[in-house]
């Protein structure tokens, strides 16, 4: 019938769209169990777990193949890439890591089940979709698919207030944001006339208008919200306390990366001839990320609380690279270090929730406090902790040393003023985040256990699983790190 009114279907490459189409069956198959039976909705985080690691197994394919695909031919707006496998891949591994965290902290609390794990694979489903998006129409489409499961999963805990005001502070700016957003894209599109990347690039060239400066400012700064950037970082802390944990872990690495993708397609494919205006930006917002979210962390006496803060210094990291990334010969090693960044960053960060979510088992808290003794009746769960918050502080050997490292050349490499004295903040940052770090390994250790219960805290399977994939990632890629640079070389190739 197309073929007849002049119009011909496009070629669909399913092998290429094979992750997408997996978890969206996932998807199904969680609503259609939850709404046989009650009996089985204990198999709900086991169904949504298989279905991620199903999807890994079309990524490895298509990772051995090496091919770049469109995923409808001949149009530009959905590429399958090394850049789009990688982060593809830490979102489902990341999504997985959630599942296992939440199956016990969903199943024994006052929670509704298959909602949870529907609306957590949405999300999931967003990102992935985000990762391969190389249009403005189709990079907002998977940023509302990833947006607005999570602001419903934010409020999860229905009868806490502090949930109820961590869904809606957390909804409302992010509506915000995103008008912000989607009146900065209908700017470059009245100006390039196309939602291609690639179109969008030829058409602005390295020429600089003012009407295409607010566009990009608009661009930049809805998804500056997004990977909580100062100033618009406001909601992330309260939203990270109330909403439950495990969603916290999810919203600091999962979300966040998705922003940060985003960032990525949109800066060095469709505004990379502007780096005259997105740079200065990239600048300043990394300087005021990390330094308000290390300072503000030192204050913090709620684990969680002092971790978003954490978080928001990490973005803040990411950013650093973006600052010098406009000139071609620094363009590589920028992309580079923030991909294996966020690699590293996501099992850093969630084995550090998952440790807090293991302890909170027991304590029924996440003030400082609660972790005091906790080597004198855990003493496996210490170590771990240790390892999480000494990566995430960049301590040799382990990965987060290789992930500053990968900063500090990028900054450094550039050879501008603006490039050593950004490479210099971030050393200071980074001896600030070390203070905070240490308060919490310092209770752990050092301090009498305040409840003086000394029995031992019980692991269930779905965490030690969950604490084993991050731990074995964190020592691993510190003691190698040539794994994750490979993944962070390969995936720059894409923006070449």
């Amino acid at each position: 019938m197309l073929s007849v009114l002049g119009f011909t279907a496009p070629h669909v490459d399913y092998h290429a769209l094979a992750p997408e189409i997996i978890i969206a069956s996932t998807l199904i198959v969680v609503l259609l169990v939850d709404l046989a039976s009650e009996r089985n909705r204990a198999l709900l985080g086991t169904i949504s777990g298989i279905g991620l690691l199903a999807a890994m197994v079309p990524i490895l394919t298509l990772a051995v193949d090496g091919t770049d695909r469109l995923v409808l031919s001949g149009n530009p707006s959905y590429v399958v890439d090394n850049f789009a496998l990688t982060m593809k891949a830490l979102f489902i591994v990341a999504g997985y890591v959630v599942v296992l965290l939440s199956t016990n902290y969903i199943a024994e609390g006052d929670y509704y089940e298959g909602e949870y794990y529907f609306l957590l694979l949405t999300s999931v489903l967003g990102m992935v979709v985000m990762a391969s998006s190389r249009d403005l129409i189709s990079i907002f489409i998977a940023l509302e698919t990833l947006s607005i499961p999570a602001y419903m999963l934010a409020t999860w805990r229905k009868r806490d207030p502090k949930s109820n005001e961590a869904g809606l502070k957390y909804y409302l700016m992010g509506v915000f944001a995103t008008a912000i957003m989607l009146y900065g894209m209908s700017l470059i599109f009245g100006v390039t006339g196309s939602t291609y990347l690639t179109d969008i690039s030829t058409s602005l060239g390295s020429g600089t208008t003012p009407i295409v400066t607010l566009g990009i400012v608009f661009c930049v700064v809805g998804f500056a919200f997004k990977v909580s950037a100062v100033p618009f970082h406001t909601w992330a802390p309260d939203t990270y306390e109330g909403a439950p944990t495990p969603i916290t872990a999810f919203l600091s690495v999962s979300s966040k990366t998705g922003g940060f993708v985003a960032i990525l397609s949109l800066i060095f494919v469709g505004f990379f001839g502007q780096h005259n205006v997105w740079e200065p930006m990239m600048w300043a917002l990394a300087v005021l990320t990390m330094t308000v979210g290390n300072l503000v962390a030192l204050r913090q006496t709620n684990v969680v609380r002092l971790l978003a803060y954490s978080s928001i210094a990490q973005a803040g990291y990411i950013l650093a690279p973006l600052a010098v990334a406009g000139d071609l010969g620094t363009k590589q090693d920028s992309l580079s270090a923030v991909v294996v960044y966020l690699l590293v960053y996501a099992a850093m960060n969630l084995g550090a929730f998952a440790i807090v979510i293991t302890v909170a088992r027991k304590t029924r808290s996440a003030q400082l406090d609660s972790f005091n003794g906790l080597f004198e009746y855990a003493p496996g769960l210490t170590v771990m902790m240790t390892v999480f918050l000494f990566a995430l502080a960049g301590i040799p050997p382990l990965a987060g040393w290789f992930a500053k490292f990968e900063i500090f050349r990028a900054t450094a490499n550039a050879g501008t003023g603006a490039g050593y004295l950004l490479a210099v903040i971030v050393g200071i940052n980074s001896v600030i985040a070390l203070f905070y770090y240490a308060r919490i390994a310092q209770a752990m250790w050092m301090q009498e256990s305040p409840h003086g219960d000394r029995t031992p805290i019980k692991v269930p399977p779905a965490l030690a699983g969950a604490l084993a994939i991050c731990v074995i990632g964190v020592v691993v890629v510190g003691v190698y790190p040539q794994l994750v640079a490979r993944l962070g070389d390969m995936a720059t190739f894409a923006f070449a």
